[in-house]
């Protein structure tokens, strides 16, 4: 059983703004890596030769900046989706919390991972964009940005092209709980005590090993994604694509059927060797963006530490903490005389 904690010290928005910083942060700086992820998995020309090689030409052909292709894309879809995600999350984990306010880890994992298929639902047309983007050529682009390419999409292809492959993205989230619960239930037994007790560090390399189990299962629904996102008649080679297909089974079909059973697991590497730098990014700049709001809120003594604030009740919120400084300030400011006045 777990406990859902939140700290109160920090406002939602605030929360939701650290979240979006320390995203955007982790996206840029593994946008490389998951820029080759995608181009393995829609199986462009890039990536005949091995990942590296498929680095080396289309920086070569395109320019150093087109490893960072889409990634705009990517930063500008984390406020959305990541307040959707925790909107619905709240909602599904009151709903699954029992009376006693404990809630089994997997019925959390169950409660984020609803949450996160409904913000991919409604965000969906942005990860399309973004698949677009980064098969397309930089110096020859079928899209000159994310409106052009969203306006040009809906006119050419209609609403269901911004839509493609959504229903393997949505049957890859439960293989996706299942590696996650898998990971979590076996915690306790790894490290030989309970996960109340876990310190930073082990909490990270858990969050690591999770993603790296949940997405390995659930990678092959992530391929066929990709591909019907890419495959387009409007794109020259149709996208870029290595197989054609009609549908998702057919996309299953014909990747195993010309590629092997391991095609669809194209592009795994750098998508798990981006996961450490990605998670270890986001951690670090969270916790950073998470002292300065407590310093601002006046908990701690300097957004370089977690030294609290002598005489600082940290079981108040930020408005009582406010509401508490005014009231003191009040009481103890000199009051004007009548002379004075």
């Amino acid at each position: 059983m777990a406990t859902l904690r939140r700290d109160g010290r920090v406002t939602a928005l605030q929360r939701l703004c650290c979240a979006g910083v320390a995203g955007a942060l982790s996206l840029s700086l593994t946008a490389p890596l998951e820029l080759l992820t995608v181009l393995a998995q829609v199986g462009t020309w890039h990536c005949r030769r091995g990942l590296r090689d498929a680095g080396r030409s289309l920086c070569r052909t395109e320019g150093v900046q087109a490893l960072w292709k889409g990634n705009l894309t990517a930063c500008l879809r984390l406020c959305p989706y990541s307040a959707l995600q925790l909107a619905a999350s709240r909602r599904l984990v009151t709903l699954f919390t029992g009376e006693l306010g404990h809630i089994s880890h997997w019925r959390a994992i169950m409660a984020g991972s609803l949450a996160g298929m409904v913000a991919t639902i409604v965000t969906y047309p942005t990860d399309v964009i973004k698949t677009r983007l980064i098969v397309q050529n930089r110096l020859e682009p079928s899209y000159k940005g994310i409106l052009h390419a969203f306006y040009k999409i809906y006119h050419q292809e209609g609403l269901r092209a911004l839509y493609r492959g959504v229903s393997p993205a949505i049957l890859g989230a439960v293989p996706f709980s299942a590696g996650s619960f898998f990971v979590y239930i076996s915690l306790d037994k790894i490290w030989q005590e309970p996960i109340v007790h876990f310190t930073p560090l082990q909490n990270f390399i858990n969050g690591c090993v999770a993603a790296a189990v949940a997405q390995t299962l659930s990678f092959p629904f992530e391929t066929v994604k990709r591909k019907m996102q890419a495959q387009s008649p409007w794109l020259p080679h149709y996208g870029g694509v290595d197989v054609h297909f009609t549908g998702m089974a057919d996309c299953f079909r014909q990747t195993v059927k010309n590629k092997g059973v391991l095609g669809l697991w194209s592009g795994l590497t750098p998508s798990l060797l981006k996961i450490v730098p990605y998670f270890g990014v986001m951690f670090s700049t969270f916790e950073f963006c998470k002292r300065v709001c407590l310093y601002k809120n006046g908990y701690i003594e300097s957004p370089l530490n977690y030294k609290l604030t002598p005489g600082v009740d940290q079981s108040l919120r930020p408005q009582e903490l406010r509401e508490l400084k005014l009231l003191r300030r009040e009481n103890f400011e000199p009051r004007k005389s009548a002379l004075e006045n």
